[in-house]
């Protein structure tokens, strides 16, 4: 007689189950918030830090590289330094959803980007 509701039972599981996903999510975010990566560039000469979000939070340049004349340069080696940071930022990020992918018993690439 009440048989057709054995499908509630399992629509309960995949809600409690998304709303874990959800809450391991909303954390995993917070963590990668206060995470910091250090991008490099012209052997250690300018090092710019990041969350691993991507978000830059400061830059650490060198003096001796501060010459009028290589502004350029030292232009160059800013914006390169912070593409490292944002790379090993997002590289953390993967390794972090794939971890979590794995723990939720999910295939890689199921979560969704943050």
């Amino acid at each position: 007689m009440l048989k057709g509701l054995g499908g509630l039972g399992d629509m309960a599981k995949m809600m409690k189950a998304a709303q874990e996903m959800q809450g391991k999510l909303a954390e995993m975010q917070d963590q990668m918030a206060r995470t910091v990566v250090v991008g490099e560039s012209g052997a250690g000469l300018v090092k710019a830090r990041a969350t691993a979000k991507g978000e830059v939070t400061g830059l650490d340049i060198d003096p001796s590289i501060l010459v009028a004349s290589e502004k350029e340069v030292v232009e160059d080696l800013i914006v390169a330094a912070i593409r490292d940071a944002q790379q090993k930022g997002a590289q953390r990020m993967q390794q972090e959803m794939a971890r979590m992918a794995e723990s939720l018993g999910l295939p890689p690439g199921m979560l969704p980007p943050l």
